[in-house]
């Protein structure tokens, strides 16, 4: 039986990721670098750290790269940030599972203070157990330090006892290599075929529609 879900932040509980993309289109123009709006959003999910990889020569990255990402985390919180609104059905899901003795935890690659601020947006601080963020994991998604942070606490509950939620493939590649299974939701903008080919074992619309299918998915009880 699961005993505990870790839940992805942005794109799975927030609807942030077209922020996100926006924030880091206005900041490489900043530095003279052009970047279509698509092309970015399909890179949201992954950590700051990994983002430029995909995205700028690896000279540059080594060069500009924390120059870039220091912009753009001041931009995104000033301008972007306040925009940020919860998925309807966050608190009422984590209600439910907190009612059913499911332990929750987030797992975002963010900074520390964005993470406490999604708290607050969704109203679910009261029913978070943990959190980690970029400052709990070397390397952030698509590899699996962020899941195996919060994996470690939720000790002594084992890989096969927890599911991570998120919207991206690079979530479930990242949970897939820390050896936990994970479903997807759309709400983030990720087509169902890119997410179970990254390893979901299921899809669902939405936090909200998990909910209303919460008694035939992995996470009923039983």
């Amino acid at each position: 039986m699961i005993k505990a879900v870790i839940f992805d932040v942005d794109g799975t509980l927030i609807d942030t990721v077209d922020l996100h993309a926006a924030a880091w289109v206005e900041a490489l123009k900043h530095f003279g670098f052009e970047v279509a709006f698509q092309d970015m959003r399909a890179q949201i999910g992954k950590g700051g750290d990994q983002i430029l990889h995909g995205l700028l020569p690896p000279a540059l990255v080594s060069e500009k790269g924390e120059e870039i990402r220091e912009f753009r985390t001041n931009l995104f919180k000033s301008d972007y940030l306040p925009r940020a609104r919860a998925f309807p059905g966050v608190r009422d899901l984590f209600e439910t599972l907190r009612d059913r003795g499911k332990r929750v935890v987030l797992a975002s690659s963010g900074k520390e203070d964005e993470v406490e601020h999604y708290k607050e947006i969704a109203n679910i601080a009261d029913l978070v157990e943990d959190a980690t963020s970029s400052d709990d994991a070397e390397r952030s998604k698509p590899f699996p330090d962020i899941f195996r942070a919060a994996l470690a606490k939720l000790g002594p509950l084992t890989a096969e006892e927890v599911v991570v939620v998120g919207d991206t493939p690079y979530d479930a590649e990242a949970a897939r290599k820390a050896g936990i299974r994970s479903v997807g939701v759309l709400c983030g903008g990720f087509p169902e075929d890119a997410l179970r080919a990254a390893g979901c074992i299921a899809v669902y619309d939405s936090p909200e529609d998990l909910l209303v299918r919460l008694d035939r998915s992995v996470l009923a009880d039983g």
